[in-house]
């Protein structure tokens, strides 16, 4: 019989949908709940331990009460024990309940960790666990910057049972976080929190999150003036996160939000920074085309740090009015991997995936794959 640790964060990727850029403490926690958020996270760890099934019988998983762990456990039927139980009818969980679940857990001779969270929660783990288990990470967060996460919870579950089953090697890969500090300042800069030790299969895993060099600046100046001398009057423009398209906002004097989504119509800025309720608000009101660019090192143009343009927002918009922008040198690095889409839903995902012009240059396109599948 396999042992698997599980802890979830059941309030990790709460702040997404209504443009937070993150869910950690409390105030911040208070405000996504004021503004609509719902917690996601069970239902995507659900979506992971599925993947589990047919070795259900072959699994006991060692967690917390209620919302740590056990509540999922329950609703699929897995056996499970105990480690923690002072969460018990908690809906929110805090930082120390799931500190002390990982410290328990230590005791119980696990075969692997599965958890679910952010980067927060990643560190968390790190700075607990170390690198003497080995975990696989669920991604539910907001901010999914390091390389220790599964592409997705799908995902997380098939590399969990190929692990236990097939016995794949592991190695050691890096958790990160935001420098709060600088990104204050509107630079996106990540520090390094430790290593985990997780079971390799690299097409299941995303990449560390990079930065976009300094060297690209006259690129990304180029592919800002191509989209600046098409914009249309009338059209809500949404301009995603990121380096590569706040180019747009600074080439037009206004003010923005560098991981947050901005609108503006006839070269004036809209709204800043605006939740997915905002975007459907816009989206009601007339055609909207969206400028996104993927996340450096790892690809994704929906479900990493833009979880307010959500499947409901993009169904709204429409797949031909989704643009997307990118240094060539950001296709590069991917090494012929796709482009990739999770939204969380299927539908949306599998309707929205195929091939698109990138937009690498002032009236240079590539086509280049974008995909849910993997």
């Amino acid at each position: 019989m396999k042992k698997i640790g599980l802890l979830i964060n059941p309030i990790s990727g709460m702040g997404g949908s209504v443009g937070l850029k993150g869910t950690d403490g409390k105030d911040t926690l208070f405000k996504a709940i004021k503004l609509g958020a719902l917690p996601n996270a069970p239902n995507k760890v659900i979506e992971s331990l599925k993947e589990l099934n047919e070795i259900q019988d072959q699994v006991m998983f060692i967690t917390g009460a209620g919302e740590l762990g056990e509540n999922v456990l329950k609703q699929l039927g897995f056996k499970y024990e105990l480690a923690y139980k002072e969460s018990e009818g908690i809906i929110y969980t805090t930082e120390k309940d799931s500190e002390n679940l990982l410290r328990n857990l230590i005791n119980y001779d696990i075969d692997i960790l599965l958890f679910a969270g952010g980067d927060g929660t990643a560190r968390l783990v790190a700075n607990i666990i170390k690198e003497n288990i080995v975990c696989v990470a669920i991604p539910t967060g907001v901010k999914i910057h390091s390389s220790v996460f599964a592409i997705n919870p799908k995902v997380s579950g098939k590399l969990t049972k190929e692990y236990l089953i097939e016995g794949l090697t592991t190695g050691l890969e890096e958790v990160v976080d935001l420098n709060e500090e600088m990104y204050r300042n509107n630079i996106v800069v990540t520090d390094l929190y430790g290593y985990l030790k997780i079971p390799r299969k690299e097409k299941y895993l995303q990449n560390k999150k990079a930065p976009t060099p300094l060297s690209q600046e006259e690129t990304l100046q180029a592919i800002s003036l191509d989209v600046i001398d098409n914009l249309e009057n009338d059209i809500y423009y949404f301009i995603g996160a990121g380096t590569t398209t706040s180019y747009i906002m600074k080439k037009l004097s206004l003010d923005y939000s560098l991981l947050g989504v901005d609108v503006i119509r006839n070269r004036e800025l809209i709204r800043r920074d605006c939740n997915e309720k905002d975007l459907l608000e816009f989206a009601k009101k007339g055609k909207c085309i969206l400028y996104i660019t993927p996340t450096g090192g790892q690809g994704f143009i929906f479900g990493r740090g833009n979880q307010q343009i959500s499947d409901v927002v993009l169904r709204k918009i429409g797949k031909e009015n989704i643009r997307i922008l990118a240094d060539i040198s950001k296709l590069i690095n991917l090494r012929g991997r796709p482009l990739i889409i999770y939204t969380g839903n299927d539908v949306i995902d599998d309707d929205f995936s195929g091939y698109y012009k990138v937009k690498i240059g002032y009236g240079r396109d590539m086509l280049y794959k974008v995909t849910n599948k993997f």
